[in-house]
């Protein structure tokens, strides 16, 4: 069994925990590197990015979602983890509810 990481996540990981504005203090990039390094080191660790049908399906899902903005973000998340048959992504963010073909879970909540 593996588990998959998508491009976008590691990007946002590091801008959220290098953020001076979020976090007081932020963590360092070199921090922060070295914990998207253990993430990577894991032999179940896999980076997924996009697939030849990434534009089908983020266009779906920016229609399904009516997506506009900054939450093209989040389609592109969704869109990247359903090529890949993410069969359950872990975030605390609600906003991923607008995708109902990428089950989530909220870690936070046990």
């Amino acid at each position: 069994m593996s588990w998959g990481i998508p491009w976008p996540c590691v990007h946002e990981f590091l801008s959220i925990v290098t953020h001076p504005k979020i976090y007081d203090p932020p963590s360092n990039l070199d921090e922060a590197t070295d914990q998207i390094n253990a993430w990577l080191g894991s032999p179940v660790a896999v980076l997924l990015a996009e697939t030849e049908s990434h534009w089908d399906i983020l266009s779906e899902q920016l229609s399904i979602g009516k997506i506009r903005g900054p939450m093209v973000h989040d389609a592109r998340v969704a869109a990247i983890c359903i090529s890949h048959r993410v069969n359950e992504f872990w975030t605390a963010d609600r906003d991923f509810s607008r995708f109902p073909d990428l089950p989530t879970r909220n870690p936070l909540l046990g």
